[in-house]
């Protein structure tokens, strides 16, 4: 099972990121979407799982703060912001989380912490990233993706 990760669009979807979408079994998304036709349209590419940010507002309403999910045998716990994860994360493979813009992929007792940064507009000089994983018999692998971008 492939699953496209990503976080922070802010509005914008890039033809890059799209590509990678084409691919994805599942797309996890980890808030900061900014508006309803980004849902929309990831929704067309794979089965999609979100979690509400902090720039995003009413229209958002309905999009959980946190979400657990469990896709092939994998059980993914969801928050936009890091500071904002769940005490206990009982029976959790992997969180997945944004807001700083800044990727991150670390073992932290057990449990793998995944942040794709943002592929949304370029912030505050970061990379525009995100993550393709592959998950085979509940092991999960994952492969950060640079999109490539003009200088600003």
């Amino acid at each position: 099972m492939k699953i496209a990760i990503l976080s922070d669009t802010h509005g914008l979807l890039r033809p890059q990121v799209v590509e990678h979408l084409k691919n994805a079994d599942a797309i996890l998304h980890g808030g900061d979407i900014n508006r309803q036709s980004i849902v929309d349209e990831l929704r067309r590419y794979a089965p999609l799982y979100i979690v509400r940010g902090n720039n995003d507002k009413e229209w958002a309403e309905a999009i959980p703060l946190d979400l657990t999910v469990t896709l092939g045998g994998v059980t993914f716990y969801m928050v936009h912001n890091k500071k904002e994860v769940a005490a206990d994360l009982t029976g959790v493979d992997v969180v997945v989380f944004g807001h700083s813009h800044r990727y991150l992929q670390e073992d932290k007792d057990g449990v793998l912490w995944l942040n794709p940064g943002s592929c949304g507009p370029r912030r505050f000089h970061q990379e525009i990233t995100m993550m393709m994983a592959e998950v085979t018999d509940g092991k999960i692998t994952v492969e950060r993706i640079t999109i490539p971008h003009e200088e600003t």
